[in-house]
């Protein structure tokens, strides 16, 4: 099905971060679009303000007539859906095109130059970071981000004359296979998602096979140590990224007054004195990643070092809530031991000093079940710990698995709390607060606001 020709596209799980940039997209381009999705949240009602037709039941007889016309509708779906839901069979029963979100940046990477970022973290705010400095330059591009930048307040960028597509290559259920990039970073190949890939070896191997997908004549920037065995086609020129080593890295790091700065060294060209937009250390490798894609697109120097102090980072990603003297709480989207030990290691960096109490929200049972004492072991770097239940997400729940897996290996459980969602605000304002973090891809970001009240009015 040619993108050009379709008059409808229909969405199962339309108010997901990666699948809203897509409903944006076709509605860019003049489509009816409509949509399903479980729940109402401020992104589904901006996509509705923005002419999507999004409803929240599983009913076929909402589908849009429009959308029920085989020949001109591409249906796009989240594998997230489970397989029994009633619209996702309906299509599927009557021959629709069905494609999966991967599929159709897949298409997009065919017809322009892919830009992409693999890799277990760092995936949304280094494509974010790489999109602004291609959105401030004169190359600009078209980009699909995984969160909401603050800069442009969407998670989709569009460009009419640029030839580049910035893509957070995703590989949860192998959907970066989806994807030929024309140059791909990849950040960090921890194990995560072994619900899908079963062992350590079998995510490895998504990930080599995904570096033989890059476009021959193409680049591949790579975290300098990492377990990667890229497998690229002819002529691709393969480089190592990092913090003091690598072929593109920081050197000279200085951190203070809330501010880091650094030299970039780069076989396209050293920058002196880059100055971070969100200054956490974890940023300082993204910054070094971003800045490659964008030399390699074409992006000057000069506008490099322009652009970098400007991007204001991610919602959900490592993102300030109240700065204070004396208060600082701030979200992170962090859900894998590495991340969270990345995030809470940063806070300390940035505050050495004061006490840190981090409320976790646990992320999938098979994730907790498969690491609750890596999850142990990095939320035992905070000073105070509070852990709300897994979040589900797509799945069941399964016997012997709760938060409790992870509280009985805390280095100091007498430093935990476990408490419900309900009881978080009460336990909140009874508690002497310094620096406060949430951690977690749930719905915790839900609380943020009534957390950030709290603390006000404390």
């Amino acid at each position: 099905m040619d993108v050009n020709t379709i008059k409808s596209v229909y969405f199962i799980g339309a108010g997901g971060i990666g699948m809203s940039a897509l409903v944006r997209y076709f509605l860019s381009k003049g489509k009816i679009v409509a949509g399903y999705d479980r729940t109402p949240s401020d992104l589904t009602e901006k996509l509705i303000e923005e002419g999507a037709d999004i409803h929240y039941e599983e009913d076929i007889t909402l589908i849009p007539e429009e959308c029920k016309k085989k020949e001109s509708t591409m249906v796009v779906f989240t594998p997230a859906i489970p397989e029994t839901h009633k619209e996702l069979q309906f299509f599927r029963n009557n021959d629709f095109e069905i494609l999966k979100r991967a599929q159709v940046l897949g298409m997009l990477t065919r017809t322009e130059k892919g830009l992409c970022v693999a890799g277990t973290h760092g995936k949304t705010t280094t494509s974010s970071m790489t999109a602004h400095l291609l959105h401030q330059s004169h190359i600009g591009c078209n980009a699909f981000l995984g969160g909401i930048s603050k800069n442009y307040k969407t998670n989709l960028l569009l460009s009419s004359t640029s030839e580049y597509v910035v893509i957070e290559a995703d590989e949860f259920d192998r959907s970066f296979h989806q994807l030929t990039p024309y140059a791909t970073v990849v950040t960090a190949v921890d194990s995560d998602h072994l619900d899908i890939y079963g062992t350590r070896e079998a995510y490895l191997e998504s990930f080599n096979k995904y570096t033989s997908l890059i476009v021959p004549g193409g680049y591949l920037i790579a975290k300098k140590g990492i377990e990667l065995s890229p497998r690229v086609q002819e002529n691709v020129k393969v480089y190592s990224y990092g913090i003091e080593e690598g072929d593109f890295r920081a050197e000279n790091v200085r951190i203070g007054n809330g501010e880091i700065i650094f030299d970039y060294i780069s076989p396209f060209g050293n920058i002196k004195d880059i100055q971070l937009g969100v200054p956490v250390y974890v940023n300082i490798e993204n910054g070094v990643a971003a800045m490659a894609l964008a030399q390699i697109a074409g992006v000057t120097n000069e506008e490099i070092k322009k652009a970098m102090p400007t991007f204001g980072g991610v919602d959900r990603r490592f993102d300030f809530k109240i700065k204070e003297d004396n208060l600082v709480f701030l979200s992170d989207y962090a859900h894998h031991p590495a991340e969270i030990k990345q995030s809470i290691s940063s806070v300390k960096a940035l505050y050495p000093g004061k006490k840190i109490t981090v409320i976790f929200q646990p992320h999938l049972y098979t994730r907790t079940r498969d690491f609750y004492k890596e999850f142990a072991s990095s939320l035992s770097l905070a000073d105070e710990v509070i852990l709300l239940d897994i979040y589900p997400a797509r799945e069941l729940p399964i016997e012997g698995v709760t938060s409790r897996l992870i509280f009985d290996n805390l280095a100091n459980p007498a430093k935990a709390t476990m408490c419900s969602k309900e009881e978080l605000p009460d336990l909140i304002a009874g508690k002497d607060i310094e620096i406060l973090i949430t951690l977690g891809a749930g719905d915790i970001d839900n609380m943020v606001p009534q957390i950030c009240n709290i603390l006000k009015n404390k």
